[in-house]
């Protein structure tokens, strides 16, 4: 964001940008005595492991199309797999249901709608892994999140999410189903799953919601000491 800004609307003044955080206290791997009733839970709405999870409004930049295709591609050969789209129908919903009829595994591609909020760091929790291949992101918090509860995470290159998720995350190209079913095989593999269910709460632990708050706060007071300078 901060590089179109320059390039589209360089302001006088410098750029600053602030990252977001998690909630580490909602956002964290699964424990042994919260697992029976999450997926319980989870159950509830359909989704039961295996499954790889995308949490988001369905929308044209999330890139739904290309998720469901690339999983109709490897469908076939992980015959309990599913694919769990949690989140509301946005605009342009239609060429996902499109996607979904074509798919050739369309009735094991679940939307459960929007979950409780409880339910989003399970559904993370307790995923094979977490796919969000977005075309356009300002920041990618799900993504983050998604780390942050240990869930091996597919995602795309090309927007801030390659900035906010480094090497924890197998990054793939949006614009190739092809490319993303390769990615979500490799990281259904137990060892790069078990090196990614390592990576993510690390790579995640250095976003927090009091750095975040700390470096606006210091933005605003260097924008103060200039305003001063000025009168």
């Amino acid at each position: 964001t901060a590089e179109r800004l320059l390039a589209l609307a360089p302001p006088r003044n410098e750029v600053r940008v602030l990252h977001e955080g998690v909630d580490h206290e909602r956002f964290h791997p699964p424990t042994d005595a919260d697992r029976a009733a999450e997926l319980a839970a989870l159950a509830t709405h359909g989704s039961v492991p295996p499954y790889l999870a995308f949490a988001g409004t369905a929308e044209p930049r999330k890139n739904l199309p290309a998720l469901v295709r690339a999983f109709g591609t490897i469908a076939h050969r992980h015959p309990g797999l599913r694919l769990v789209l949690a989140g509301g129908a946005g605009w342009g919903d239609g060429p996902v249901r499109e996607a979904i009829a074509t798919s050739g595994a369309a009735p094991r591609v679940l939307r459960p709608g929007y979950l409780p909020a409880p339910l989003v760091p399970a559904l993370f929790r307790h995923a094979a892994a977490a796919v969000y291949p977005s075309f356009e992101e300002g920041f990618g918090l799900p993504a983050l999140e998604a780390l942050a509860c240990g869930a091996p995470l597919v995602t795309s290159t090309g927007s801030a999410i390659e900035e906010v998720v480094g090497d924890a995350a197998i990054l793939v190209a949006p614009h190739d189903h092809l490319a993303i079913a390769a990615a979500i095989e490799r990281a259904l593999q137990p060892d790069t799953a078990a090196t990614l269910r390592t990576r993510g709460p690390e790579r995640a632990a250095g976003f927090t919601w009091e750095a975040c708050v700390e470096a606006h706060v210091a933005t605003y007071r260097t924008a103060a000491r200039a305003a001063a300078k000025v009168t």
